[in-house]
């Protein structure tokens, strides 16, 4: 093996940490990808290490609250097909990481899904199921110890976040509103299911979470604002009241079990700033002295301690994996309790910089430069899913890998991304979705401007960055040099209407309607031009993706190829929407890296 395959296979073999839950006494629930996924490891205060499963793929899993013995929620799928099934496991009996066979099933079916929405105070969890129908999410209120259930809402449609308010008099539940990218809230009660907000404005809402009088809840929102802020919202009139807002960032917070502390986080360009506030006025109390410049509200939400003295997040930055990172939340300070830092030793990691990328119509792309050392010319753009995701400052092997080959990579955040405003994210939705493609011209017309070769430009995406990456091929072939897309959409009429069911009326209203929109979708689909395409294509998909079909990734290989385009098609029978094996990843990517660096020189 070379120097440079081994420093690849060496940055994607880097293990990582996710910081879950925590325990009265001071333990974590954390995520460890050792053996290739992430499975459930326990961190003890005195700094020992339990392993807890060795489930077939990725899981996750919370503390089940107020009951013994002390007992964990685990939420796991197969085979990355995110029919997630809830289980538990008692952390104080196991003496060996258990499989599927040894947790005690809480809510299994495999041919649905079951999503954790909460964990309560008194032995009982919140969870979102299709079961009804395959189709329609319901919310139910389980108590774990008897298996009673209630039905809080079963109203249709896709649920999102929920909250039980702690006096049982209800709960709040987010759900998708009609504009794209937004989001209606709902209280249930006993007297029926009321809209605390309308389902037609272009607004969101999110963590919701009760205080502790039940009287309101805090949220992120950003109503009437163009940044979103945290407030204080009426259930029962739908007032929202602003606690804390930057006009210049998004914010967003998170607020202690006893009420009187919120974490609040800014998103600075792709980067977490952390500060302790007071929840009842939003005064500012003390910064979080955060390990450097990246992001600890990306992989994992924080979770308070029950005591309200702080708080567990999940730390990554370009040169830091992902730490488990404690905050001491009477001063701000951190440390951090799990770090693989030593499988990154050694190693010359990138931090970008961030510049600003002019358009023909007057916007600008934010988008973060990597350069090498010793820089060839040759550019590769990795562009983000979604589309209502962001890239973040947050630690990427296959960014740093290209890097490490010579190349400068760009990661932008196109319009249509979060974390720039309710303004940038509109500016792709329905028939603005091109727009979102040109912004790829602006950024190749910028390459020179860096000293790179407008010539050796190269597109990496997954998702809907797939979708970008076979869009820029084909609707501006003469621009790139190569393409490499994983798990992407190649049509945008066949994505809707092979996606899982119940998530097809959720993306019609980012994409479009197939009913009313067809003609516009069908321009916008990258495989009605793909005899246009001349860029060599690497296409990475997995069989069990509910999201992007398999079929979009074959039917664009076998059009590519059949108009005499390079095309290599890797399908994984073991992987969903990505590769979460670290054994796949260690195949799929280095072949992707080493077909870059063939194509572009």
């Amino acid at each position: 093996m070379s120097d440079t395959a081994d420093l690849v296979n060496r940055l994607l073999s880097a293990r990582t940490w996710r910081a879950f839950d925590v325990a009265p006494d001071g333990r974590v629930l954390a995520g460890d990808d050792t053996s290739g996924t992430v499975q459930l490891v326990e961190l003890s205060p005195d700094g020992d290490r339990r392993p807890l499963t060795a489930l077939p793929g990725a899981c996750s899993g919370r503390y089940l609250k107020g009951v013994e013995p002390r007992t964990i929620v685990v939420s796991h799928d197969t085979d990355g097909d995110e029919r997630a099934q809830l289980s538990l496991l008692r952390p104080d009996e196991v003496a060996a990481p258990l499989g599927t066979d040894d947790l005690t099933p809480l809510v299994r079916d495999p041919k649905f899904i079951h999503s954790l929405a909460e964990v309560l105070d008194d032995g009982r969890v919140v969870y979102a199921t299709n079961r009804r129908n395959g189709v329609d999410f319901d919310l139910v209120l389980r108590q774990v110890a008897t298996g009673e259930e209630t039905v809080l809402y079963d109203g249709g449609g896709m649920v999102g976040g929920a909250a039980v308010a702690p006096d049982g008099s209800g709960a709040l539940m987010t759900r998708p509103g009609t504009p794209a990218l937004s989001s209606q809230v709902l209280l249930l009660s006993g007297s029926g299911t009321s809209e605390v907000t309308s389902a037609d404005e272009p607004a969101i809402f999110g963590g919701l979470q009760w205080l502790p009088d039940s009287s309101a809840a805090l949220c992120t929102t950003n109503t009437g604002r163009d940044r979103t802020g945290i407030a204080r919202l009426d259930p029962t009139s739908g007032t929202v009241s602003y606690l804390v807002t930057d006009d210049a960032h998004d914010v967003s917070g998170r607020l202690s079990p006893d009420g009187r502390l919120l974490l609040v986080v800014t998103d600075d360009d792709g980067a977490s700033r952390m500060a302790i506030h007071d929840a009842e006025s939003g005064a500012h109390l003390r910064d979080v002295v955060t390990p450097g410049v990246g992001v600890g509200d990306f992989l994992t939400l924080p979770r308070w301690s029950s005591d309200s003295q702080g708080l567990a997040l999940t730390w990554t930055s370009p040169t830091v994996a992902a730490d488990v990172v404690l905050v001491d939340a009477a001063t701000g300070r951190t440390g951090t309790v799990a770090s693989w830092v030593e499988d990154l030793d050694g190693l010359d990691l990138v931090a970008p910089t961030s510049v600003g990328v002019p358009t023909p119509d007057g916007e600008t792309v934010p988008c973060f430069v990597y350069s090498p050392a010793q820089p060839t010319g040759s550019s590769v753009l990795i562009i983000h899913g979604g589309p209502e995701g962001q890239s973040v400052r947050s630690f990427s092997p296959i960014t740093q890998a290209l890097v490490a080959q010579g190349h400068t990579v760009l990661v932008p955040n196109v319009r249509g991304s979060v974390g720039y405003g309710k303004r940038w994210y509109s500016l792709d939705d329905v028939e603005k979705r091109l727009d979102s493609v040109a912004d790829l011209a602006a950024l190749h017309a910028f390459l020179p401007q860096l000293g790179l070769d407008p010539g050796r430009a190269a597109l990496w995406g997954g998702s809907y960055g797939g979708y970008m990456v076979l869009a820029g091929v084909a609707f501006q072939p003469e621009l790139w040099a190569a393409g490499v897309d994983i798990v992407g959409i190649s049509s945008l009429v066949t994505f809707l209407e092979n996606t899982s069911p119940y998530r097809r009326a959720h993306r019609e209203r980012e994409y479009g309607s197939l009913e009313r929109d067809r003609e516009f979708l069908e321009s916008a689909s990258p495989l009605n031009r793909i005899t246009d395409v001349r860029a060599p294509l690497f296409v990475i998909h997995g069989a069990n993706d509910p999201r992007v079909p398999l079929s979009e990734a074959e039917q664009v290989a076998a059009a590519v190829r059949s108009g005499g385009v390079e095309v290599e098609l890797v399908v994984y029978d073991d992987e969903g929407h990505g590769l979460a094996k670290r054994a796949n990843r260690l195949d799929a990517y280095p072949r992707a890296i080493d077909f870059l660096g063939r194509v572009l020189g």
